[in-house]
């Protein structure tokens, strides 16, 4: 039998944001204090993930904080013609003397004097533990990217912005959060308030076939869900939860998936890279939601 409306209602529901808030606001005030070493650089900081989405449910508990430099960036020029990063390369000379791996180690160092043991630098975040109301953090320290499609003149250029990272092994990782959240929330707003819900569903459901043994853990990790269903067309939303999610799978099981983008809309969402999702991981997980939609005890 099909999973129950009243069982994916409770299911679409957010998670509670109040120990979330409270976390960030703890981290973010530790990382933005005028003693910080790096206080006289350009930086932002900010959500991401599930809590920066609004798509948490009541089993996320990690916070996800990002910390990017502002003061100088990374980027892409490989798409500019010959004449553009001959322009480029007028307007920008020389390599910047503080960058990426000077503001991680400042990061660390002002996060242990703030939170002492409880932090523990990682291959890719800083992981917070938490202590009393704080909730476990992860703190992603960046650099601001920009991706261009046009540059002409200083005054005269068009890029896409995002952040990038060091990773040993995998190199300089590219992401966009700020063009995930916002069209995650234009996706939501154009589906009538049904995508967030349908990705806490699905997480949920996910979890629940992982508890059953139905999927190993670590084959749907809840960014590439939202991308999943952000690939599906507007009017496969609506009506209620059951027929959504009939709607939606079926429009995923006949797609061409191999076109599908993340919710950033600049990567592919499939692939083998360390920002795409394995195509047989993505198989399971469609496989094993569309069994246990139809095997519901």
């Amino acid at each position: 039998m099909p999973i129950p409306e009243t069982q994916l209602d409770t299911w679409s529901n957010q998670g509670s944001k109040t120990q979330s808030q409270t976390t960030y606001a703890t981290v973010k005030s530790a990382l933005e204090d005028k003693g910080a070493s790096y206080n006289d650089k350009s930086y932002a900081s900010f959500l991401q993930g599930s809590y920066g989405n609004d798509t948490n449910i009541y089993a996320d508990s990690d916070v996800d904080v990002v910390m990017r430099l502002d003061s100088t960036f990374y980027y892409d020029i490989d798409g500019l013609q010959m004449l553009e990063k001959i322009a480029f390369d007028h307007a920008h000379p020389g390599n910047a003397a503080y960058g990426y791996n000077e503001f991680r180690a400042q990061v660390v160092q002002q996060l242990q004097t703030k939170f002492g043991n409880d932090v523990k630098p990682g291959k890719k975040a800083i992981f917070i533990k938490g202590n009393g109301n704080r909730r476990d953090a992860d703190v992603l320290v960046c650099v601001k990217f920009r991706h261009y499609v046009k540059f002409v003149s200083a005054s005269d250029k068009l890029a896409l912005e995002g952040i990038c990272f060091f990773v040993v092994g995998d190199g300089r990782i590219v992401n966009y959060p700020e063009l995930h959240s916002d069209n995650c929330t234009a996706k939501h707003q154009s589906t009538n308030g049904y995508f967030k819900p349908t990705v806490r569903i699905m997480k949920n459901m996910r979890n629940n076939m992982i508890s059953k043994g139905l999927l190993q853990d670590g084959v749907a990790p809840s960014y590439f869900i939202e991308g999943l269903f952000y690939n599906v067309p507007d009017d496969r939303f609506g009506t209620d939860y059951g027929n959504t999610f009939v709607n939606c799978i079926k429009y995923i099981q006949g797609a061409d998936r191999t076109k599908f983008m993340c919710a950033n809309s600049v990567h592919n969402l499939l692939g083998t890279g360390p920002v795409n999702w394995r195509t047989e991981n993505c198989d399971r997980y469609i496989s094993a939601a569309i069994d246990h939609w139809n095997n519901w005890t």
